[in-house]
This record gives structure tokens, sequence and C-alpha cells, in this order.
């Protein structure tokens, strides 16, 4: 009877891969400057404070960041290659949009 159950056990445990690693972060670092945030990489950690510290270790350890955020992975909804469609086709239903509607006042050459 224990043999069954631990057989059981092994079968569910092969079924469902385990995941030990802690939570992934996406890592953002501002350049010196004042220029946007941009994507550095990930790191792998238990909680914000953690991911913050392993960022810093790894994207800033050079004085190349003056500010980084990090977001957990999970939390970021992106669109996919699917959406390469009507998603992210121009709002041509609004013409008035288009600069050839508006007229070039006088005196101004372009």
């Amino acid at each position: 009877m224990a043999n069954e159950s631990t057989t059981q056990g092994s079968r569910a445990d092969a079924a469902e891969p385990r995941d030990s690693q802690w939570p992934l972060w996406e890592v953002f670092v501002q350049p010196p400057g004042g220029d946007p945030h941009e994507h550095a990489g990930s790191v792998h950690a238990v909680d914000a404070e953690s991911a913050l510290q392993n960022a810093r270790d790894v994207y800033a350890r050079r004085g190349e960041a003056v500010s980084i955020w990090v977001v957990r992975s999970g939390q970021i909804t992106a669109s996919t290659p699917e959406d390469m469609g009507p998603f992210f086709d121009p709002g041509n239903d609004k013409p008035y949009r288009h600069p050839q509607f508006y007229k070039i006042p006088r005196g101004i050459k372009v």
C-alpha cells in the first residue's frame, strides 16, 4: 500500500515540473544624463528589495545607472506576435490626424 502512494507521488512529480527558482524580475536602468529607463535584463529574486539589490550588483556596478526599476515578469502584459495585424494598424478611420489636411501658413517654407 505504501509503495502505491509512493509510486503515485512520483508520477505526479514527473507530470508537473517543479519550479525551484525564485521569481523572475525585469530590470530597467536609467543611464546618467536623464535619458529614459531602458530594459537591461532580468534577475531572479525572492522579493522586490532583493531584486533591486541583485539588479544593482549586475547592471549598475560600474556607475552605469542613476536609477533602477524592477518589475516582476509575471506582472507585465505584452502583445503577442499574433497581434501584428489590426492591433498595430494606424487609425485610418481618423483622417483628420494626417498632415495633408492642414494648411501651411504663408511665409513658412517646407
